[in-house]
């Protein structure tokens, strides 16, 4: 099928059949996305293995819009619109999704759920084409499936999106702070409890000195519900440790090579560097989305220094150099990739060292 607005084939060969950008929470991903969903020729879907699509209805679509304290982007349309096919008057849940999707993994080889999790994406990613347009799919939970992900779907472009750990974590730290958010300083702790099982997670809990809720995992509901009851009281030192860990593990997943790195530190600071993002993306995709006015997020992060609270910013050198070590005792990471993450942690370091 012939995409609107651009031909079948690149210099490179066929132009892919959509775009997943994989990204973690607060690393500007949305932001991203809804440059690219404002293209005519794409057709945007908002976290597709987030949980609250197991509960979704058609009534509750048009009251998903960003609200003051998220920090995300004006949409033109609520966050979940592009599923309102796959709901049905009475029903909740959006058809194909299953509540074990929302948990990201980091076994090496696909686990049980799987097959049903690629069927789910391809009926959404089919759902895309029969509009004729491009699907494009922002994830927050599939950084350590990616490898999985890239093997089920090659013809898909696979993006990373990449922000500095400190700058990623401060947003949403002032978000508890500020607004008594406590998800995003849950979230790792519910990852890496519901993975610790796996080596390569305890070994990252145990390399920057995670203390994980004393709460056994049990369904992820509870689980959930017992990580953001923690978080409420978690210590700030623990909680950036946490942080780092899940980082570190999705960065070493991004390993296995993505089609596109695009770093969020670098973008709202180069205007070339937004240029090259937006060719890139063309040049696999055929869409062009228009990264112009993207915000200088590491400048924000210096501003919002004073405001950081409950975390002994000097310690955190010691989490970053214990990130980056078990980042690189892993096999396949290459020294460029490593360096690209050297690099993270060297501007994190500046960035956390006036936290008090």
């Amino acid at each position: 099928m012939s995409l609107p607005g651009s031909s079948n084939e690149t210099s490179n060969g066929p132009l892919k059949k959509g775009l997943f950008l994989h990204t973690g929470w607060r690393s500007g991903g949305t932001w991203v996305w809804s440059r690219l969903r404002a293209l005519d020729t794409v057709t945007g879907f908002y976290e597709p293995l987030s949980n609250v699509l197991a509960d979704l209805s058609l009534a509750d679509v048009s009251a998903c819009a960003p609200t003051l304290t998220s920090g995300h982007p004006p949409l033109a349309k609520p966050y979940f619109e592009e599923y309102r096919p796959l709901l049905r008057e009475g029903v909740r849940g959006v058809a194909g999704y299953d509540r074990r999707f929302g948990t990201d993994r980091f076994a090496a080889e696909p686990d049980a759920e799987f097959p049903a999790l690629q069927r789910y994406l391809q009926s959404l990613i089919e759902l895309g084409a029969d509009q004729q347009r491009v699907p494009v799919f922002k994830f927050c939970r599939s950084s350590g499936r990616l490898p999985w992900l890239k093997q089920a779907f090659p013809h898909i472009m696979h993006a990373a999106v990449l922000r500095n750990p400190a700058s990623q974590f401060a947003s949403g730290w002032l978000l508890k702070q500020q607004w008594s958010n406590p998800f995003f300083v849950a979230a790792p702790f519910r990852v890496l409890g519901l993975n610790q099982s796996e080596p390569l997670v305890k070994q990252a809990i145990d390399a920057c000195g995670v203390s994980l809720p004393a709460v056994p995992p049990g369904s992820h509901d509870a689980y959930a519900m017992a990580c953001e009851q923690y978080a409420q009281t978690a210590e700030g030192n623990n909680a950036y440790r946490a942080f780092v860990a899940l980082w570190a593990l999705c960065a070493l997943r991004m390993t296995g090579g993505v089609d596109l790195l695009i770093d969020m530190d670098r973008i709202g600071q180069s205007r070339d560097e937004a240029a090259t993002m937006r060719a890139a993306i063309h040049a696999q995709c055929g869409v062009s989305p228009d990264f112009a006015g993207a915000r200088d997020l590491v400048e924000e992060t210096k501003r919002s220094a004073p405001r950081m609270k409950g975390i002994d910013g000097g310690a955190m050198r010691t989490v970053h150099s214990a990130a980056l070590k078990f980042i690189k005792a892993q096999s396949g990471v290459s020294a460029e990739w490593a360096e690209t993450l050297r690099q993270k942690m060297v501007l994190a370091n500046e960035l956390t060292e006036p936290w008090r």
